[in-house]
Parts: C-alpha cells; sequence; structure tokens
C-alpha cells in the first residue's frame, strides 16, 4: 500500500509507554500510530516527543527498490556533504549486507560529496509492507535526556519521558500555545517545555518547591515565570493547563483540595491535561469538565503502580 502523504514519522518506545505514544499521537497528529510508523500530513517537530525517532519527508515512492533508484536518479540531486541512510521499519527483512548496498547505490546517484559525520542534510531510504520511499531524513534532538540528572528532583517526580509527552498532548503541537505548569513541583514538565522552546509557565505553593524549579530552569539556562502562588489566585487566561496532582508526599491533599485545583484550571483555560495516581473521573465531571480523552502509563517494573492521564476540555 503507497502512500501520497507527505510524511511518514517512525517511533520508539518500551512496552510501558505504548498507551502514552498512542495517547500524544492522536493529539499530535489526530491518528495512533501503528507500528511505529505514521503516514500523516501534519508537520510535527520530532524533538517535541519522547517517541518520534525521525521524521521522513517523501520525495519519491515506487512499488520496487529497482524502480525507486531510477527515479532518485532521474532527480538529478546535486548537493555537497549530503548523508544517506536506511530506515528499517516494521517487517522490513533486508539484512545488514542488503541495506548497506542499497546505501551506497542512492549515494551514487546523487552528485556531489559525502560527509558522514557532520552532514548538511540527510536522505534516507526505506521499505513499508509493498512500497519503497526516497526522502529527507530529520533527527530529532535528543539532549532532553540530560534532564534527568537535573540538581533537584523529587522521588515522585515524572519521569522525563511523560513530562515531555505531557507538553505535546496540552499544546497539541503548537509552540504558540501558552501552558501553564499548574503544580509545577521542581519544575519537571517545564524543562520539557522550555527545551522544545514552548511557552510554558508555573506555579506551586510550595516556596520550596518554586525555588527548585528556577534553579532548575538557571541549570539548563532556560527562562520561564514561576509563580509561588496558588492556582486559584492566578487570573490569566492560558492556551492548556497541565496539572500533575499532589500525590500526599511532599504537598497535603483531599478530594476536596483536587476538586479546587481542577476548578482553577477550568477557569483558566478549556484545556486541562490532567495526571493523578487515584481515580478521579467523578472529580473531574463535578469541576464541569468533559474527558475527550485517556491513557495510561505503567511504572517499568511496577505493574501496580500507573499514572492516569486524563485531556479535558471545558462544558
Amino acid at each position: 500500500m503507497s502512500s501520497n502523504l507527505p510524511y511518514l514519522y517512525s517511533f520508539n518506545y518500551d512496552h510501558h509507554h505504548s498507551d502514552l505514544c498512542k495517547l500524544e499521537s492522536r493529539h499530535l497528529f489526530n491518528q495512533e500510530e501503528k507500528e511505529k510508523v505514521l503516514f500523516s500530513d501534519v508537520l510535527v517537530d520530532p524533538s517535541i516527543s519522547p517517541f518520534i525517532k525521525n521524521r521522513f519527508e517523501i520525495i519519491s515512492s515506487a512499488d520496487s527498490y529497482s524502480a525507486l533508484l531510477i527515479t532518485v536518479k532521474k532527480k538529478k540531486i546535486r548537493v555537497e556533504g549530503f548523508n544517506a541512510e536506511y530506515i528499517i521499519l516494521h517487517s522490513d527483512l533486508a539484512d545488514f549486507a542488503e541495506r548497506q548496498s542499497m546505501i551506497k547505490d542512492v549515494g551514487y546517484s546523487i552528485e556531489g560529496e559525502p560527509n558522514f559525520d557532520s552532514p548538511t542534510i540527510t536522505y534516507a531510504i526505506c521499505q513499508y509492507e509493498t512500497h519503497w520511499y526516497f526522502g529527507i531524513l530529520i533527527k530529532p534532538n535528543t539532549d532532553w535526556r540530560n534532564h534527568k540528572t537535573k540538581p533537584y528532583s523529587f522521588s515522585n517526580s515524572l519521569c522525563v519521558h511523560i513530562a515531555k509527552s505531557l507538553v505535546s498532548i496540552a499544546s497539541q503541537g503548537n509552540k504558540t500555545t501558552l501552558l501553564l505548569d499548574g503544580c509545577c513541583g521542581v519544575g519537571t514538565v517545564m524543562l520539557e517545555g522550555r527545551f522544545s522552546d514552548f511557552q510554558i509557565e508555573g506555579c506551586d505553593i510550595n516556596e520550596k518547591a518554586c525555588n527548585h524549579t528556577k534553579e532548575n530552569l538557571k541549570h539548563y539556562a532556560y527562562t520561564a515565570k514561576v509563580l509561588c502562588s496558588d492556582i486559584n489566585d492566578l487570573d490569566k487566561v492560558y492556551g492548556a493547563v497541565i496539572i500533575d496532582l499532589p500525590y500526599n508526599l511532599y504537598s497535603y491533599s483531599t478530594d476536596a483540595i483536587t476538586l479546587k485545583i481542577i476548578k482553577a484550571a477550568a477557569r483558566l483555560t478549556s484545556r486541562v491535561v490532567i495526571v493523578s495516581i487515584s481515580d478521579i473521573e467523578s472529580i473531574i465531571k463535578e469541576s464541569r469538565l468533559k474527558t475527550i480523552d485517556s491513557g495510561t502509563v505503567k511504572k517499568r517494573g511496577k505493574s501496580n503502580f500507573a499514572r492516569r492521564i486524563w485531556v479535558c476540555e471545558r462544558i
């Protein structure tokens, strides 16, 4: 099956993040990835997602490798400093020697001197189902993984994968959307937002947590507004609000407090993404929000510990 869509995205994730990746995919592309592959007409910066492995911008396709190679040669591409790669997708049976031979074929079909270390552009080929594709490969910046060693952290802090995905889900990939991390803690979500140049602010009622957030942001040379404030005291309008609810470890919480936080978030925006380890479906309904999507993230090696994510809109 051939696709006429301009972009092919490939994904990489562990089993316990499968549900989260599909949730993120639905809100970035309006469809789920399948077998870690997705064709789309939506242009997404792969660096905003913890799961997007590559964005492949399709130039041409064919029903066989030999036919694809002919189309590449007909393009008469001339560029200095290029590189060529082979993308391995689901069900691809080509072995290493075959892939290397194909990469050489593509390289010899492009005029110009290659640069394998610092290419000006990377071309790629791949096979998906019965079709072959040639195009430009865009790789993500994975330096966000350095956030795992941020100066300040809580034992119950979100992992960087979840935090990064929450930003993508809340913003739907739109970097002009102003986001609020409504219970920012040590700034785990804010770090991921600022890494990808999203507009994000944070607030927390705990002064120590706010100071830790500011230090974490400063450590990575990020700038963002951090308010030591109860979310109920804010009156600014946001494009979306992310709420990682207190866990009764470092911040005292009850159902009444949870309801108050969610109601405050709903007052500030029409889109709220909520994270909790408890079932808060009834509280969400009471706050006059409707759940439009949800997902579950289990902790690696701890099947009895899971976080639930609700994507909500104001009624």
